[in-house]
């Protein structure tokens, strides 16, 4: 490391980074505990299936940026990125291979679209798409399949979510969702 202080000992965990650490060495995100807490228990059926109870409510409650056939996008609540959206089908399916040919068509659609209008709305320069697929795949919610579309810019790889296991958002989930709303409008 670069020159060192005295005084760096008694701030300085095991790892040599700067900060007082505490036992977790990590910063505080008290907003995701309701999504963790819950786990893949959450979802019990169709009626505690937030991405099938998500499309009865307005589009603003639900932060639902576009309802489309067979398909819709809406904003994800615990984002990895701001702007960060899933993908899903009306349809409660925990599988890629369970949806049909036009479901599959205009999922692929709306993820097009969605990088587009993110593009416009808040300068974008990359993606990462994906479903994760059953609980050993990672998905937060097996029981209803969605795809992210999380949005990238230089630099986002910032020492918060690198060293501290912490994302920054910038703008309420509200904010992002009208931004992107009257985004989606605008792009063909």
């Amino acid at each position: 490391m670069g020159m060192q202080y005295p005084q760096d000992d008694s701030i300085t965990d095991e790892f040599e980074l700067a900060g007082v650490p505490d036992s977790f060495q990590r910063l505080w995100t008290p907003y995701r505990m309701a999504y963790i807490k819950g786990g893949q228990d959450q979802v019990k059926g169709e009626e505690s299936c937030p991405f099938c109870v998500g499309p009865t409510r307005t589009d603003e409650e639900s932060l639902i940026l576009h309802r489309g056939k067979t398909a819709y996008v809406i904003l994800n609540l615990f984002p990895y990125n701001p702007g960060h959206i899933l993908v899903c089908p009306y349809r409660h399916v925990p599988d890629y291979t369970d949806i049909t040919e036009e479901e599959t068509a205009e999922m692929g659609a709306l993820a097009q679209k969605s990088m587009r209008v993110l593009r416009h709305v808040s300068r974008a320069t990359g993606f990462n798409l994906g479903m994760n697929q059953g609980v050993t795949g990672g998905a937060g919610i097996a029981a209803h399949l969605h795809q992210h579309v999380v949005p990238r810019w230089a630099g986002d790889g910032n020492f918060f979510p690198i060293i501290a296991q912490t994302k920054a958002i910038p703008a309420t989930l509200s904010e992002i969702r009208n931004d992107l709303a009257a985004g989606w409008l605008e792009i063909d």
